[in-house]
């Protein structure tokens, strides 16, 4: 295996990671703000109102999501098994 496939594979694992976890990301990002913005507006400062449905949320995204991030996944593996069956690793 030359220095550009290992950088090209390398670089395919880290967008791999970036795709993946992206979904998951995002939506904690925008339930972070929306509850952020609603205890800036009635001055509530409870730690489990930002906890408990950030988590809640988080869980049904992964569970949603979990079918777009196998195939994600086993793409990536199928590539990186073919390299090494070919002898290409």
């Amino acid at each position: 295996m030359t220095e550009t496939e290992v950088y090209e594979f390398t670089s395919d694992m880290l967008w791999v990671v970036i795709i993946g976890s992206a979904p998951v990301l995002l939506i904690a990002l925008v339930v972070g703000l929306v509850i952020a913005l609603f205890q800036a507006l009635t001055q509530v400062q409870e730690m489990t109102l930002t906890f408990v449905p950030k988590i809640m949320v988080i869980f049904l995204t992964l569970v949603a999501s979990t079918p777009f991030i196998y195939s994600t996944l086993a793409a990536l593996s199928e590539r990186g098994f073919d390299a090494i069956a070919s002898g290409g690793m």
